[in-house]
């Protein structure tokens, strides 16, 4: 089989488009999983600061029900 000589050079650049589209690719979902583990740890936080004011208000009310009925 003869490979035609116009289909190297074009086979080459093919290569590092590929190449280059590979690595580009890998780096864009890399940081889209980094953004999606901080936006994970952004709402866990937010979800246990939401609990502790949850508590600190059923305190509040439970003090300020035991000084109306004293």
């Amino acid at each position: 089989m003869v490979i035609p000589d116009e289909f190297i050079p074009i086979a080459g650049m093919l290569m590092t488009v590929g190449i280059v589209g590979i690595v580009c690719w890998s780096k864009a979902r890399a940081r889209e999983l980094q953004f999606h583990q901080d936006l994970r740890i952004r709402e866990m936080e937010h979800q246990r600061k939401m609990k502790e004011l949850e508590i600190d208000l059923e305190k509040a009310k439970a003090r300020n029900a035991a000084s109306q009925a004293a």
